[in-house]
């Protein structure tokens, strides 16, 4: 999976917020915002990446348990799928 073209991360106020452009941002109609972890995954997926290659990169980069690492990495990639931010 990878980030489709059509979409960014920004800092804005201090929070990580997924901006829509080009013709996504005429259908997106709205902002998701993340955190550390979900930076750092979107960051990951700027090259195609498996789930578990995204766990993997999660738990070398934070102090944190593959099980949480592995939970909290699904749920972010739910919700970019969700949105229809990634391409298979």
């Amino acid at each position: 999976m990878v980030i489709k073209s059509d979409f960014m991360l920004r800092e804005i106020a201090g929070e990580y917020v997924l901006v829509p452009t080009g013709m996504a941002a005429l259908d997106f109609g709205s902002l998701v915002s993340t955190n550390e972890v979900g930076y750092f995954i979107w960051e990951q997926l700027r090259t195609p990446k498996t789930l578990d290659e995204l766990v993997e990169a999660v738990v070398g980069e934070f102090e944190v348990d593959e099980a949480t690492a592995r939970a909290d990495t699904e749920e972010f990639v739910r919700r970019l799928e969700h949105h229809h931010i990634l391409e298979p």
